[in-house]
């Protein structure tokens, strides 16, 4: 468990350092803003594109050996991104370490269901969550001092050893898993691919308000592979979009509430930093420390979710966490012209205790409505479930911009908060699916 919280730890701490630096990296390398952003969503894109491929690849070949793969992998490219002196040298590293990135996220849920008998699966989806919380939250303070006293190069460049130092820690102790005895398909895989990077690719330039017939392209393209990929793995026994997990109303109602609170959380950390400077008029450095209840909270609320989970059922858990999620994505909206520092900190820590509630539960729900040989694909899915809600948010943010103005940042909060009720509807009906009942008999 260790050796895997720490490669998460990394890869998430590795996303929010470059968020941060961005303005950085774009001046050294004389990028435009507009161009620069290439380094964030090719990373994306990279993720959301290969989860898929590479949970199906896993329950092939074994869930340990795409673990220490794509530690190398990230390991190698964090060391290219240091070194590269072009904007497109570091967008191609970028990719490559997405590509890494990718195969950790993609089976690392699946480790940890092998790890943790199903009565206490909970927390360990709990511990997982903390370790993701503490990563996101001190993710940008650890940019900040490592830009204050050393260049960009030098955020990746720590990369370096401490993947090092995990691929140590994962050799001897990464649990190996039974493999299927079906084929990988390049073909469905080539489908994924298109279909998901068109679908984000389409969602990012939606955001930067491209013209409307390239994202209409790119969209059209993302349908079509999509069916494409459906058809090519109708009667699989374990296909690589997990149609099959998706027939189990339990997996899906919790896709479906990963999507729709993901989406919320997109739409507040987008709009939260325009809400604060331009209509709550507060500086970047106020800024940064009112977003920082959020993350903070959620990590102290994800392990105790996860241990209640393990007691009580997941749906209920969930429904009352993004119930408070709601209420206090609206309550920030509501907040009046010169609100005080307690009043922005409660709220935001709010809906950190309302998403940090909801995580853990979730990810149990979705790992214990899938087989024992099907973790792989329910494990992608937790990924993919999480990239599409983040990037839908990001998008609908622009969106919010374009309708109203200076206003916005206020109308994408009350949005989050329409999302977080439909989440927490979704969660909800999870207590009357059918695997439930039985799973409560059972108990």
């Amino acid at each position: 468990m260790a050796a895997i919280q720490l490669t998460v730890a990394l890869a998430t701490i590795d996303t929010a350092i470059a968020n941060t630096a961005l303005p950085a990296i774009a001046s050294d390398l004389h990028a435009t803003p507009a161009a620069s952003v290439w380094i964030i969503n090719a990373y994306q894109l990279a993720l959301v594109a290969t989860m898929l491929p590479l949970a199906a690849l896993g329950e092939i070949i074994g869930h340990r050996r795409v673990y220490l793969s794509g530690i190398v992998v990230f390991t190698a490219s964090s060391l290219a991104c240091a070194l590269v002196s072009t904007l497109p040298m570091l967008t191609a590293a970028r990719i490559v370490q997405g590509l890494g990135a990718s195969a950790i996220m993609s089976v690392n849920a699946a480790l940890i269901g092998c790890l943790y008998p199903p009565s206490r699966l909970g927390r360990g989806m709990g511990m997982n969550a903390f370790t993701v919380g503490v990563s996101f939250a001190v993710g940008p303070t650890v940019a900040s001092m490592i830009l204050s006293v050393a260049s960009w190069p030098w955020l990746f460049a720590v990369n370096v050893p401490l993947g090092i130092a995990a691929l140590a820690l994962a050799l001897p102790a990464l649990p190996r898993t039974k493999r299927g005895k079906h084929a990988f398909d390049p073909v469905a895989g080539v489908f994924n691919v298109v279909a998901f990077s068109s679908l984000i690719f389409a969602l990012g330039e939606a955001a930067h308000r491209e013209p409307t017939s390239r994202v209409l392209v790119a969209a059209a393209i993302a349908v079509i592979f999509g069916v494409l990929l459906v058809r090519r793995e109708a009667g699989h026994p374990a296909p690589m979009l997990p149609v099959d997990l998706f027939k189990r109303p339990v997996f899906a109602l919790s896709i479906v509430t990963a999507i729709c609170s993901f989406a919320a959380q997109g739409l507040a950390f987008v709009s939260l930093p325009f809400f604060f400077e331009d209509i709550l008029h507060r500086s970047q450095v106020e800024t940064g420390f009112l977003m920082t209840p959020w993350p903070v909270v959620v990590a102290l609320a994800a392990p105790i979710a996860g241990r209640l989970s393990d007691r009580y059922p997941p749906g209920l858990l969930g429904a009352i966490g993004l119930a408070i999620l709601g209420v206090g994505m609206a309550s920030l909206a509501l907040l009046p012209a010169y609100p005080s520092v307690h009043a922005i900190a409660w709220r935001m820590a709010l809906c950190g205790a309302g998403f940090g509630f909801f995580q853990s539960p979730n990810l149990k729900a979705i790992m214990s409505s899938a087989p024992p040989e099907r973790r792989g694909g329910a494990s992608g899915m937790i990924g993919t479930g999480r990239l599409l809600g983040q990037t839908t948010g990001a998008a609908l943010v622009a969106l919010c911009f374009g309708i109203a103005g200076r206003h916005g940042p206020t109308l994408a909060l009350a949005t989050g908060a329409v999302f977080s009720g439909a989440a927490s509807i979704a969660s909800g009906l999870r207590l009357f699916a059918p695997s439930h009942r039985a799973g409560a008999a059972v108990r």
